[in-house]
Protein backbone atom coordinates (compact mmCIF):
# COMPACT_ATOMS: atom_id res chain seq x y z
CA UNK A 1 0.00 0.00 0.00
CA UNK A 2 1.48 3.50 -1.27
CA UNK A 3 1.92 5.29 2.74
CA UNK A 4 0.35 9.13 2.49
CA UNK A 5 0.11 11.94 5.04
CA UNK A 6 -2.93 10.08 6.18
CA UNK A 7 -1.35 6.40 6.47
CA UNK A 8 1.32 7.60 8.47
CA UNK A 9 -0.88 9.36 10.89
CA UNK A 10 -2.89 6.13 11.34
CA UNK A 11 -0.39 4.06 11.33
CA UNK A 12 1.46 5.98 13.95
CA UNK A 13 1.41 4.23 17.58
CA UNK A 14 0.68 0.90 18.91
CA UNK A 15 -2.89 1.57 19.30
CA UNK A 16 -3.93 2.87 16.06
CA UNK A 17 -2.18 0.11 14.57
CA UNK A 18 -3.76 -2.35 16.62
CA UNK A 19 -7.25 -1.12 16.25
CA UNK A 20 -6.71 -1.04 12.35
CA UNK A 21 -5.71 -4.75 12.56
CA UNK A 22 -8.91 -5.50 14.68
CA UNK A 23 -10.87 -4.02 12.47
CA UNK A 24 -9.39 -5.75 9.52
CA UNK A 25 -10.00 -8.72 10.81
CA UNK A 26 -13.48 -7.94 11.59
CA UNK A 27 -13.76 -7.73 8.18
CA UNK A 28 -14.52 -4.18 8.33
CA UNK A 29 -13.18 -1.72 6.06
CA UNK A 30 -11.30 1.85 7.02
CA UNK A 31 -11.17 4.45 4.33
CA UNK A 32 -10.28 8.06 4.50
CA UNK A 33 -11.77 10.83 1.98
CA UNK A 34 -9.76 14.53 1.31
CA UNK A 35 -13.29 16.04 0.73
CA UNK A 36 -11.60 18.56 -1.41
CA UNK A 37 -10.60 16.64 -4.14
CA UNK A 38 -12.82 13.48 -3.68
CA UNK A 39 -9.92 10.78 -3.31
CA UNK A 40 -9.42 8.74 -1.04
CA UNK A 41 -5.91 9.01 0.60
CA UNK A 42 -5.92 5.78 3.13
CA UNK A 43 -7.99 2.70 2.37
CA UNK A 44 -7.29 -0.70 4.55
CA UNK A 45 -6.98 -4.31 3.54
CA UNK A 46 -10.36 -5.15 4.02
CA UNK A 47 -11.13 -2.05 2.26
CA UNK A 48 -9.92 -3.39 -0.83
CA UNK A 49 -11.27 -6.78 -0.24
CA UNK A 50 -14.49 -5.83 0.32
CA UNK A 51 -15.09 -3.47 -2.39
CA UNK A 52 -13.15 -5.77 -4.62
CA UNK A 53 -10.58 -3.31 -5.65
CA UNK A 54 -7.00 -4.26 -6.99
CA UNK A 55 -3.79 -3.84 -4.40
CA UNK A 56 -3.63 0.18 -3.89
CA UNK A 57 -6.41 0.70 -6.45
CA UNK A 58 -8.33 3.05 -3.87
CA UNK A 59 -5.86 5.25 -3.41
CA UNK A 60 -6.17 7.92 -5.14
CA UNK A 61 -9.48 7.04 -6.73
CA UNK A 62 -12.70 8.95 -6.29
CA UNK A 63 -15.78 7.37 -6.22
CA UNK A 64 -16.86 8.05 -9.78
CA UNK A 65 -13.81 5.73 -10.60
CA UNK A 66 -15.49 2.78 -8.40
CA UNK A 67 -18.60 3.03 -8.37
CA UNK A 68 -21.23 4.16 -10.85
CA UNK A 69 -22.19 7.95 -11.56
CA UNK A 70 -25.68 7.15 -9.19
CA UNK A 71 -23.83 5.16 -6.89
CA UNK A 72 -21.01 8.01 -6.69
CA UNK A 73 -23.76 10.55 -6.28
CA UNK A 74 -25.44 8.88 -3.58
CA UNK A 75 -22.25 8.46 -1.66
CA UNK A 76 -21.46 12.57 -1.98
CA UNK A 77 -24.33 13.24 -0.62
CA UNK A 78 -23.95 10.82 2.31
CA UNK A 79 -20.16 12.94 3.08
CA UNK A 80 -22.19 16.06 2.76
CA UNK A 81 -24.36 15.30 5.53
CA UNK A 82 -22.09 13.66 7.48
CA UNK A 83 -19.74 16.55 7.32
CA UNK A 84 -22.35 18.76 8.98
CA UNK A 85 -22.80 16.44 12.00
CA UNK A 86 -20.34 16.19 14.45
CA UNK A 87 -21.20 13.14 16.45
CA UNK A 88 -20.52 11.24 12.30
CA UNK A 89 -23.42 9.63 10.29
CA UNK A 90 -24.87 5.95 9.56
CA UNK A 91 -26.44 5.19 6.53
CA UNK A 92 -27.01 2.34 4.50
CA UNK A 93 -26.23 1.73 0.49
CA UNK A 94 -27.03 -1.12 -2.30
CA UNK A 95 -24.12 -0.94 -4.91
CA UNK A 96 -23.71 -2.83 -7.81
CA UNK A 97 -19.77 -4.21 -8.01
CA UNK A 98 -18.39 -6.20 -10.41
CA UNK A 99 -21.86 -7.90 -11.47
CA UNK A 100 -22.71 -8.33 -7.68
CA UNK A 101 -25.18 -6.54 -5.63
CA UNK A 102 -24.12 -5.66 -2.21
CA UNK A 103 -25.31 -3.99 0.83
CA UNK A 104 -23.31 -1.79 3.27
CA UNK A 105 -23.53 0.00 6.45
CA UNK A 106 -21.33 2.68 6.89
CA UNK A 107 -20.40 4.99 9.66
CA UNK A 108 -18.89 8.48 8.83
CA UNK A 109 -17.38 11.47 10.19
CA UNK A 110 -15.44 14.27 9.51
CA UNK A 111 -11.75 14.33 11.33
CA UNK A 112 -8.91 16.76 11.03
CA UNK A 113 -5.73 14.93 9.72
CA UNK A 114 -2.50 16.14 11.90
CA UNK A 115 -0.43 18.33 9.43
CA UNK A 116 -3.44 19.20 6.71
CA UNK A 117 -5.17 21.58 5.82
CA UNK A 118 -8.63 20.07 4.02
CA UNK A 119 -10.90 18.23 5.94
CA UNK A 120 -11.59 14.89 5.67
CA UNK A 121 -13.65 12.10 5.97
CA UNK A 122 -13.38 8.52 7.64
CA UNK A 123 -15.70 6.33 6.92
CA UNK A 124 -15.69 2.98 8.32
CA UNK A 125 -17.44 -0.03 6.04
CA UNK A 126 -19.44 -3.29 6.81
CA UNK A 127 -20.90 -6.02 4.65
CA UNK A 128 -24.07 -6.92 5.58
CA UNK A 129 -25.42 -8.52 2.48
CA UNK A 130 -25.57 -11.79 3.71
CA UNK A 131 -27.67 -10.51 6.89
CA UNK A 132 -29.83 -8.98 4.66
CA UNK A 133 -29.87 -11.80 2.66
CA UNK A 134 -30.97 -14.00 6.13
CA UNK A 135 -33.15 -11.54 7.41
CA UNK A 136 -35.07 -12.03 4.05
CA UNK A 137 -35.29 -15.17 4.30
CA UNK A 138 -36.17 -15.52 7.19
CA UNK A 139 -39.02 -12.94 6.65
CA UNK A 140 -39.97 -14.95 3.56
CA UNK A 141 -39.90 -18.45 5.68
CA UNK A 142 -42.47 -16.76 8.53
CA UNK A 143 -44.41 -15.29 6.01
CA UNK A 144 -45.06 -18.86 4.42
CA UNK A 145 -45.53 -19.94 8.11
CA UNK A 146 -48.21 -17.61 8.38
CA UNK A 147 -49.87 -18.41 4.97
CA UNK A 148 -49.16 -22.11 5.96
CA UNK A 149 -51.28 -21.68 9.34
CA UNK A 150 -54.07 -20.19 7.56
CA UNK A 151 -54.17 -22.36 4.95
CA UNK A 152 -54.61 -24.80 8.03
CA UNK A 153 -57.26 -22.97 9.67
CA UNK A 154 -59.39 -22.18 6.97
CA UNK A 155 -59.07 -26.46 5.97
CA UNK A 156 -60.05 -26.42 9.88
CA UNK A 157 -63.25 -24.42 9.30
CA UNK A 158 -64.20 -26.09 6.31
CA UNK A 159 -63.78 -30.01 7.92
CA UNK A 160 -66.30 -28.28 11.02
CA UNK A 161 -68.43 -26.92 8.93
CA UNK A 162 -68.64 -29.68 6.14
CA UNK A 163 -69.72 -31.64 9.82
CA UNK A 164 -72.33 -29.27 10.74
CA UNK A 165 -73.23 -27.81 7.17
CA UNK A 166 -74.78 -29.56 4.17
CA UNK A 167 -72.30 -29.08 1.00
CA UNK A 168 -75.15 -27.90 -1.64
CA UNK A 169 -77.23 -25.33 0.93
CA UNK A 170 -74.86 -24.27 3.20
CA UNK A 171 -77.46 -24.86 6.02
CA UNK A 172 -76.64 -27.01 8.99
CA UNK A 173 -77.41 -30.48 9.10
CA UNK A 174 -80.30 -32.22 11.03
CA UNK A 175 -78.21 -33.31 13.94
CA UNK A 176 -76.77 -30.08 14.91
CA UNK A 177 -80.25 -28.37 14.66
CA UNK A 178 -81.87 -30.84 16.85
CA UNK A 179 -78.94 -29.85 19.28
CA UNK A 180 -80.00 -25.89 18.60
CA UNK A 181 -83.87 -26.90 19.09
CA UNK A 182 -83.13 -28.21 22.83
CA UNK A 183 -81.11 -25.48 23.54
CA UNK A 184 -84.06 -23.22 22.57
CA UNK A 185 -86.86 -24.91 24.12
CA UNK A 186 -84.82 -25.06 27.67
CA UNK A 187 -84.01 -21.30 27.43
CA UNK A 188 -87.42 -20.24 26.46
CA UNK A 189 -89.12 -22.38 28.96
CA UNK A 190 -86.53 -20.66 32.26
CA UNK A 191 -87.13 -17.09 30.47
CA UNK A 192 -90.85 -17.51 29.81
CA UNK A 193 -90.36 -16.33 26.25
CA UNK A 194 -91.32 -17.72 22.09
CA UNK A 195 -89.73 -18.76 19.99
CA UNK A 196 -90.81 -19.92 16.07
CA UNK A 197 -90.35 -23.12 13.93
CA UNK A 198 -90.82 -23.02 10.46
CA UNK A 199 -90.97 -26.14 8.23
CA UNK A 200 -90.57 -25.34 4.49
CA UNK A 201 -89.94 -27.08 1.24
CA UNK A 202 -89.54 -26.36 -2.63
CA UNK A 203 -92.75 -26.60 -4.81
CA UNK A 204 -92.61 -28.81 -7.46
CA UNK A 205 -89.45 -30.39 -7.54
CA UNK A 206 -90.50 -33.53 -8.96
CA UNK A 207 -91.28 -31.48 -12.19
CA UNK A 208 -88.11 -29.23 -12.07
CA UNK A 209 -86.30 -32.42 -11.85
CA UNK A 210 -88.15 -33.70 -14.59
CA UNK A 211 -87.73 -30.98 -17.14
CA UNK A 212 -84.08 -29.36 -16.21
CA UNK A 213 -82.57 -32.59 -14.27
CA UNK A 214 -80.97 -33.31 -10.76
CA UNK A 215 -77.93 -30.97 -11.14
CA UNK A 216 -80.91 -27.89 -11.78
CA UNK A 217 -82.54 -29.24 -8.65
CA UNK A 218 -79.07 -29.01 -6.69
CA UNK A 219 -78.88 -25.45 -8.23
CA UNK A 220 -82.50 -24.40 -6.82
CA UNK A 221 -81.33 -26.22 -3.20
CA UNK A 222 -78.23 -24.12 -3.38
CA UNK A 223 -80.01 -20.80 -4.22
CA UNK A 224 -82.78 -21.51 -1.48
CA UNK A 225 -79.75 -21.59 1.35
CA UNK A 226 -78.59 -18.54 0.25
CA UNK A 227 -81.53 -16.44 0.68
CA UNK A 228 -82.43 -18.23 4.14
CA UNK A 229 -78.70 -17.11 5.11
CA UNK A 230 -79.49 -13.94 3.53
CA UNK A 231 -82.72 -13.56 5.69
CA UNK A 232 -82.28 -14.86 8.81
CA UNK A 233 -80.19 -13.62 12.19
CA UNK A 234 -76.85 -15.59 13.64
CA UNK A 235 -79.23 -16.64 16.11
CA UNK A 236 -81.29 -18.67 13.67
CA UNK A 237 -80.77 -22.11 12.52
CA UNK A 238 -82.03 -22.73 9.35
CA UNK A 239 -81.43 -26.59 8.55
CA UNK A 240 -81.90 -28.56 5.28
CA UNK A 241 -83.53 -31.90 6.41
CA UNK A 242 -82.72 -33.28 2.92
CA UNK A 243 -84.36 -33.52 -0.40
CA UNK A 244 -86.85 -30.44 -0.78
CA UNK A 245 -87.46 -30.26 2.55
CA UNK A 246 -86.25 -27.64 5.12
CA UNK A 247 -86.62 -26.43 8.77
CA UNK A 248 -85.69 -23.25 10.22
CA UNK A 249 -84.95 -21.96 14.31
CA UNK A 250 -86.26 -18.79 14.52
CA UNK A 251 -84.62 -17.67 17.86
CA UNK A 252 -86.88 -15.52 20.68
CA UNK A 253 -89.84 -13.83 17.83
CA UNK A 254 -93.79 -14.98 18.21
CA UNK A 255 -95.94 -16.77 15.55
CA UNK A 256 -96.91 -13.79 14.40
CA UNK A 257 -93.57 -11.72 13.67
CA UNK A 258 -92.07 -15.24 11.83
CA UNK A 259 -95.01 -15.12 9.75
CA UNK A 260 -94.03 -10.90 8.57
CA UNK A 261 -90.47 -12.20 8.17
CA UNK A 262 -91.22 -15.75 6.29
CA UNK A 263 -93.84 -13.44 4.10
CA UNK A 264 -90.47 -11.59 2.53
CA UNK A 265 -88.57 -14.75 2.27
CA UNK A 266 -91.18 -16.25 0.23
CA UNK A 267 -91.62 -13.37 -1.96
CA UNK A 268 -88.19 -13.58 -2.68
CA UNK A 269 -88.19 -17.21 -3.71
CA UNK A 270 -91.13 -15.89 -6.21
CA UNK A 271 -88.56 -13.25 -7.82
CA UNK A 272 -85.86 -15.20 -7.87
CA UNK A 273 -84.75 -17.13 -10.93
CA UNK A 274 -82.22 -19.65 -11.36
CA UNK A 275 -79.61 -19.54 -14.11
CA UNK A 276 -78.79 -22.97 -15.49
CA UNK A 277 -77.83 -24.30 -18.70
CA UNK A 278 -78.85 -21.03 -20.49
CA UNK A 279 -82.14 -21.38 -19.20
CA UNK A 280 -83.92 -19.35 -16.27
CA UNK A 281 -85.57 -21.86 -13.53
CA UNK A 282 -88.29 -19.92 -11.35
CA UNK A 283 -89.10 -21.75 -8.13
CA UNK A 284 -91.67 -21.21 -5.19
CA UNK A 285 -91.77 -22.52 -1.40
CA UNK A 286 -94.42 -23.20 0.80
CA UNK A 287 -93.94 -22.79 4.65
CA UNK A 288 -95.57 -23.98 8.20
CA UNK A 289 -94.74 -21.70 11.03
CA UNK A 290 -95.41 -23.02 14.52
CA UNK A 291 -94.46 -21.43 18.02
CA UNK A 292 -93.20 -22.27 21.37
CA UNK A 293 -95.30 -22.11 23.70
CA UNK A 294 -98.57 -21.23 21.84
CA UNK A 295 -99.15 -24.21 19.50
CA UNK A 296 -96.88 -26.56 20.90
CA UNK A 297 -95.25 -26.80 24.48
CA UNK A 298 -92.95 -29.52 23.67
CA UNK A 299 -89.89 -30.09 20.93
CA UNK A 300 -91.86 -32.87 18.93
CA UNK A 301 -95.30 -31.73 19.08
CA UNK A 302 -93.97 -28.28 17.89
CA UNK A 303 -92.36 -30.28 14.88
CA UNK A 304 -95.60 -31.86 13.94
CA UNK A 305 -97.69 -29.00 13.87
CA UNK A 306 -95.25 -26.93 12.15
CA UNK A 307 -95.32 -29.89 9.29
CA UNK A 308 -98.89 -29.95 9.63
CA UNK A 309 -99.45 -26.40 8.54
CA UNK A 310 -96.73 -27.07 5.91
CA UNK A 311 -98.96 -29.57 4.52
CA UNK A 312 -102.14 -27.64 4.16
CA UNK A 313 -100.06 -25.09 2.75
CA UNK A 314 -98.70 -27.02 0.15
CA UNK A 315 -102.39 -28.92 -0.24
CA UNK A 316 -104.00 -25.55 -1.07
CA UNK A 317 -101.37 -25.41 -3.90
CA UNK A 318 -97.99 -23.79 -2.46
CA UNK A 319 -96.23 -20.47 -2.24
CA UNK A 320 -98.11 -20.06 0.63
CA UNK A 321 -97.19 -19.60 3.64
CA UNK A 322 -99.89 -21.40 6.90
CA UNK A 323 -99.82 -21.21 10.41
CA UNK A 324 -100.06 -24.09 13.10
CA UNK A 325 -102.94 -23.83 15.17
CA UNK A 326 -102.86 -22.40 18.50
CA UNK A 327 -103.74 -24.25 21.76
CA UNK A 328 -106.60 -23.34 24.10
CA UNK A 329 -106.08 -24.15 27.40
CA UNK A 330 -109.57 -24.68 29.10
CA UNK A 331 -109.56 -22.44 32.16
CA UNK A 332 -106.25 -20.55 31.26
Amino acid sequence: MVDSPASAVLNSGPVHQAVLNALDQLGLAVLVKDLSSGRYVYASDAASRLLHAGEDALVGAQDADIFDATQAVALRAADVQAASMPNGLRSEHRMELRGARRDFRVWRQQVALEGQSEPHMLSLWQDITETHQRESQIAQALAQLEQQQKANDALRRDMEDNQVRDTSSGLYHRVHFDEQLRREADLSSREQREFALVAMAIDNMDEIRRLHGVEACERVVESLGRLLRANTRAMDSPCRLGGDRFVVLLSGIGLATAHARMEHLRRHCAEHIVPFNGQQIPFTVSMGVSSFPHTAGIVDELLRSADRALASARDKGGNRIALASIQFVPGA
